[in-house]
């Protein structure tokens, strides 16, 4: 009996990973597993929560001719992926399991027009990205401009805008998308939408999901042009 369990047991470990590869779901969906993973297309490759943040650190940095940290730890073909994206199309790779715990407080916005947390990731963006051409926000708060109950009324919401929607800048684009994912335990981020994706805290478990805009033609709603970022409300 006991080895009967044991078998059926090793049959679950070894399975449900490849099942989930096979339905486009990163190991990272497993509570036992690595929190993040990469999709290399034939395989998932596992990462820590600090190794998921130094190797979209590095590629950040590289893309701007800055001195990157040390990867040298990490499987190289999980570094080019990061930095040239999936082959022949832009789009997702990098993903992670984060918590949705309750226990921050609720936080004021401040004369930037931003939450505390949100100027948190404004300026940790900057410091690894550079410069970055940013909207969603305005001293004092915003609004409109954006849907019912938009977290940019509350001054948890950036976007980063990526101009024009071309393949040069989907790829920029989802370096920062990355970026923000293996440090959204860190920095508290909720949510992060970008070229029809959508990942968020409470769905993380399920990595990056089909973003449904409200209008299928419309590139600014479905986040063509812009990584959105928003940070958790707290309370």
């Amino acid at each position: 009996m006991v080895v009967v369990l044991a078998a059926l047991a090793a049959g679950v470990v070894w399975g449900v990973p490849r099942l989930l590869e096979r339905v486009g779901v990163g190991s990272s969906a497993l509570p036992w597993a690595a929190p993040c993973s990469v999709d290399l297309g034939d395989e998932s490759v596992s990462l820590s929560r600090e190794e998921a943040r130094r190797a979209t650190t590095a590629v950040a940095l590289r893309e701007r001719g800055e001195d990157p940290p040390d990867v040298s730890d990490i499987d190289p073909a999980v570094v080019e992926r990061l930095r040239k994206g999936p082959v022949r199309d832009a789009g997702p790779s990098l993903t992670c399991r984060v918590s949705a715990g309750d226990d921050l407080a609720e936080e004021e916005m401040t004369d930037s027009g931003l939450t505390p947390r949100a100027e948190r990731v404004r300026e940790e963006m900057g410091e690894v990205f550079g410069e970055q051409r940013l909207g969603g926000f305005a001293p004092g708060g915003i609004d409109e401009g954006h849907g019912e109950n938009s977290a940019h009324y509350q001054g948890r919401a950036i976007d980063v805008f990526y101009r024009p929607v071309n393949e040069e800048n989907r790829r920029e684009g989802w370096l920062l998308a990355h970026w923000l994912v293996a440090h959204a335990a860190e920095l508290d981020i909720a949510v992060v939408i970008f070229d029809d994706r959508i990942w968020s805290v409470r769905g993380s478990p399920a990595g990056w999901r089909d973003y449904d805009s409200p209008d299928p033609d419309n590139e600014i709603l479905r986040h063509l042009d812009h990584v959105h970022v928003d940070v958790r409300a707290g309370g």
